[in-house]
């Protein structure tokens, strides 16, 4: 019997997750924890399980391996490839998703730091004297 998994990428500021969707009871594991051992804010946890929540879908263990970035881009790179794999496993749910904006990739990036100024934006004080 051959054995069913989905996989997808999700991606967030610098943050990377590999996420595989496995029949399973709904446990989520990242990192090999827990998502409320790894997550300590609910509002973390509630954005992981948003597109699970938005389609309904309870048969499905969710295993991911996310890297890079801070906990709040992680959840959110979590959030986009989770919603990636659920495309995948059933091409109906993809107009729910995307008409709540999880299948589109959070553009937003660190600015790069520019010459003759202290960070992106922020200029050395200024004196008149």
């Amino acid at each position: 019997m051959a054995k069913v998994e989905y996989t997808a990428v999700g991606r967030r500021k610098e943050a990377i997750a590999r996420v595989r969707l496995v029949p399973g009871d709904g446990k989520i594991v990242v990192n090999k924890r827990d998502l409320d051992n790894y997550f300590g804010l609910e509002t973390l946890k509630m954005t992981v399980r948003q597109p699970l929540t938005l389609t309904g879908t309870t048969n499905f263990d969710v295993l991911v391996n996310v890297r890079g970035g801070g906990i709040s881009g992680q959840a959110g790179a979590i959030r986009h490839g989770v919603s990636r794999a659920l495309c995948k496993a059933d091409p109906e749910l993809r107009a729910t998703l995307k008409k709540n904006g999880l299948l589109t990739r959070d553009p937003r990036m660190k600015e790069r730091k520019k010459y003759g100024l202290k960070a992106a934006r922020r200029a050395p004080q200024f004196s008149k004297r």
